[in-house]
């Protein structure tokens, strides 16, 4: 399936795609985890030195990279950062291409290395042609699977040594085509939370339950209750999920022993923050007082990971304007339905405006249709260049040259 994009940009990207396709393929090949982007850090770094950035700043949230790129004026103070995660996921790959994972047990299953390839294409442009009146930081993060990368990067300093005036992150999307772009002005994703549920009764012999209290049944009892929380004390109209998803009690080869204790773990999203305290509140709640029923304990422990990830007013209608530019109207989508998934650009929307985009990827013939996190996932190359030159028409359209 092929798509058109009218840019300048994107005209003098497709020349080097045969480039960003080789480099994300190397990254594919060698994914490595959160704060160990050790071998991913390095090929950025050499790449952004053959394009000819103005500094390159390393060690920034453990592993993260900052580019920092001059536009042919500077004066109007203007400063834009653009932001792509470079870590991978731990699980077995089961591709066959010639770019599969080398490391057994890892994989990038989420398209992280077509956002490093799609960032590094716009570094190349953007110091090529340096088209704007401004500041371009082009931030490399890691960490974005589960350790909060964004927030370790803010917490080393990344905004006040590169004071941005707003922040742009793009996703790949494989439910939408090929050239399509989609956000919203609002909430793109949703706050992810964890939850632990430890229950404590009185271990026995299973053919004398009345002598125990069973911490299997009280877990069945929460399970059902807790359903109740988003129905009966969420509104209607807050989008919120309560998902408990695992569950550890005695032992499998123990067929008649009653277990001591019980543990439940799952997560809760939500968008609003009133909804989370709502949520938090009702679990501690509705736990304690179910298993209290049954003359057991119950202990909750709720840990907030991830806040939601909501795209500011103007920044986000301002993305929506820079995609129509590329790919026209008809293929921007502005009023994207909200993901229950989660994102840890979520931390630098927090501190900066901006928005978070998905760019289309999904194909009929197969490549890239997988959908996030499965194991026979791969990045679409063909969308390399209209990701790159969303990233630099960004920076290029906040940061005009005419102005």
């Amino acid at each position: 399936m092929k798509y058109t994009a009218s840019s300048r940009a994107f005209a003098h990207i497709a020349a080097f795609h045969p480039e960003l396709t080789a480099l994300r393929r190397d990254l594919h090949a060698h994914p490595e985890l959160g704060f160990e982007e050790v071998y991913t850090a390095g090929r950025v770094q050499q790449a952004l030195k053959v394009c000819g950035v103005d500094a390159i700043h390393t060690g920034i949230g453990k592993t993260g990279v900052v580019a920092v790129i001059q536009g042919k004026r500077h004066s109007s103070g203007r400063m834009i950062g653009l932001r792509a995660d470079m870590d991978a996921l731990p699980m077995t790959e089961h591709n066959d291409f010639a770019w599969k994972s080398a490391q057994p047990g890892l994989m990038h299953g989420c398209g992280h290395d077509g956002h490093t390839a799609m960032l590094v294409g716009a570094a190349r442009y953007l110091a090529e042609t340096r088209n704007f009146d401004g500041t371009a930081v082009l931030i490399f993060q890691p960490g974005e699977e589960g350790y909060a990368g964004a927030q370790a990067m803010i917490d080393d300093g990344l905004f006040a040594r590169f004071p941005v005036q707003s922040v742009f992150g793009m996703h790949n999307w494989p439910a939408m085509r090929p050239g399509t772009i989609g956000l919203n002005t609002g909430p793109m994703m949703a706050a992810a939370d964890r939850i632990s549920i430890e229950i404590t009764g009185k271990g026995g012999h299973g053919a004398h339950p009345y002598q125990t209290v069973d911490p299997v049944l009280v877990a069945g009892h929460i399970i059902t209750a807790v359903q109740s929380i988003v129905s009966r004390n969420v509104k209607p109209v807050d989008s919120a999920v309560i998902s408990l998803c695992a569950m550890q009690a005695g032992d499998l080869g123990a067929m008649s022993v009653v277990a001591g204790s019980a543990t439940l773990v799952g997560t809760v999203r939500t968008f609003r923050t009133e909804v989370q305290a709502l949520i938090e509140r009702r679990l501690h709640e509705l736990c304690s007082s179910v298993a209290q029923a049954f003359g057991a304990s119950a202990t909750v422990t709720y840990q907030r990971m991830y806040p939601a990830t909501i795209n500011t007013t103007l920044e986000a209608r301002f993305a929506g304007d820079v995609a129509e530019s590329l790919v026209g109207a008809a293929n921007v989508v502005r009023d994207l339905e909200p993901s229950m998934g989660a994102e840890d650009f979520s931390f630098m929307l927090r501190v900066k405006p901006g928005a978070y985009l998905r760019l289309g990827q999904g194909t009929e013939n197969g490549m890239g249709s997988c959908h996030l996190h499965n194991n026979r996932y791969d990045f679409n190359d063909e969308v390399l260049p209209l990701g790159a030159a969303l990233h630099a028409s960004l920076a290029e359209q906040a940061m005009p040259l005419s102005d």
